[in-house]
């Protein structure tokens, strides 16, 4: 299997998309934004299709529309509570404005399948180092704000009261949200982002109760499930992203058999 290329970037690109998702994700999970995540990837479907329609990699575009949007939504911070309707409308017309978008791309469908379904076996080396340097700022960005969106999370109203920005925090863990969910979508594609992000992380909450342990265990997951897939995927011939779906579904139900989850401490 590593004889060739393309499994060896596939494996790379996999692993280095899989530390940011489980790791963001972890703190997706615990902020009750998991909704977020997957409004952020439908976003960012209308910037993937645009920017391919301009010749432009569809990572940036998606990148670029997915941070607008978490932009947008940390401005609106509580505002954004019971207005499903809304955000399914915002919704509807980014999907909309994709669709439009790959009517009008008619060179290739298999570029909308790798935006709607991922081609992690397609990651170019081009990509991978993109994908390396937008994890760096990922990570880096939520290592400096890891106190306090930590301390927003668990005790909001104190956080505030020691003057803790609350917005600023929730805008900048969202723009972090942006960059990983940018990053997901080229491993299983904007309609399949949210099993990576959010399921490695649900099952960590539910198996491990400390902060610490619960983001390992949330990346180790995200690790395994990725790895996995791919590796499934050359023995079987099947979707790459199909196997990490399953196997991050599979996880989840697994972790259910052990009951209530128990109480977090840091």
């Amino acid at each position: 299997m590593f004889e060739y290329d393309f499994m060896r970037t596939a494996f790379m690109a996999g692993g280095v998309v899989a530390i940011v998702a489980g790791t963001v994700g972890y703190f997706l999970v615990l902020r009750n934004l998991t909704f977020a995540g997957h409004a952020l990837s439908h976003v960012g479907f209308a910037g993937a299709t645009g920017s391919v329609l301009l010749g432009i990699g569809a990572l940036w575009g998606l990148l670029a529309f997915t941070l607008a949007a978490a932009v947008a939504m940390g401005l609106l911070g509580d505002r954004l509570r019971n207005r499903d309707v809304a955000v399914g409308v915002i919704l509807s017309l980014a999907l909309g404005l994709g669709v439009l978008f790959l009517y009008l791309y008619t060179t290739s469908a298999s570029e909308a399948t790798a935006i709607l379904f991922g081609n992690l076996l397609g990651v170019g080396v081009e990509t991978l180092w993109g994908l390396l340097g937008l994890s760096v700022v990922g990570m880096l960005a939520l290592a400096a704000i890891s106190r306090p969106l930590l301390f927003a999370t668990l005790a909001p109203e104190l956080a505030e009261a020691k003057g803790v920005s609350l917005r600023l925090v929730s805008v900048l863990f969202l723009a972090i949200v942006a960059v990983a969910v940018a990053e997901a979508a080229q491993v299983v594609g904007v309609l399949l982002v949210f099993a990576l992000m959010v399921g490695p992380a649900a099952a960590s909450l539910r198996l491990a109760s400390r902060l610490r342990a619960g983001v390992a265990l949330s990346l180790a997951l995200a690790l395994a499930e990725t790895w996995g897939g791919i590796a499934l995927a050359y023995v079987t011939d099947w979707p790459t992203t199909f196997w990490i779906v399953l196997l991050s579904c599979l996880v989840y139900f697994l972790s259910l058999a052990k009951g209530p989850t128990a109480s977090f401490a840091v």
